[in-house]
């Protein structure tokens, strides 16, 4: 069973398009929320991870933050350990 995974982030953000192209890729099932004209969701995401940055991304309860950090996980072969529980 793998974890819940929540990202989030704006339209207008090429490292959110980027972290969703991979999770996507990788036929990961998330969540994505946009936070762009919602202050109360931005305000969720930044009291989650303690950044103010997009995208912020989760894995079950654990903050994983943005594109960078998924996309070195992905190559270490962490994220599927991760994603797997």
């Amino acid at each position: 069973m793998t974890k819940k995974v929540v990202v989030y982030g704006s339209s207008s953000c090429p490292y959110c398009d980027a972290a969703r192209m991979l999770l996507n890729q990788k036929a990961v099932v998330f969540e994505y929320i946009a936070i762009t004209n919602d202050p109360l969701r931005r305000q969720e995401m930044q009291k989650r991870s303690g950044r103010q940055t997009i995208p912020q991304i989760f894995i079950g309860n654990t903050s994983i933050g943005g594109f960078e950090e998924l996309l070195a996980l992905d190559k270490s072969g962490e994220l599927n350990k991760l994603l797997a529980g």
